[in-house]
């Protein structure tokens, strides 16, 4: 199984839909940002605040917050050559 396809499932709670928080990326169709959780995270909320906080977030979900995160930085820039 390759690498990517590996996290291919964590991925797909990952949806974005035009009417909702303003076309940003939610964690399965809540209004719960990806960015919130990961402005949560950077603040120090551990995993498992996380989790108390939001009944309905799963350990899945925190997963694919930070992979869909890693996965926005992971693009090439072509520096210019002159």
């Amino acid at each position: 199984m390759a690498l990517n396809s590996r996290y291919e499932p964590f991925l797909e709670r990952i949806t974005v839909e035009p009417g909702k928080c303003g076309g940003r990326p939610c964690i399965r169709g809540y209004r719960l940002r990806v960015g919130d959780v990961l402005d949560l995270i950077a603040h120090g909320a551990s995993r498992e605040e996380l989790l108390a906080d939001y009944p309905f977030l799963e350990p899945e979900d925190i997963t694919a917050a930070l992979l869909y995160a890693a996965r926005q930085t992971d693009h090439l820039i072509l520096a210019d050559a002159s």
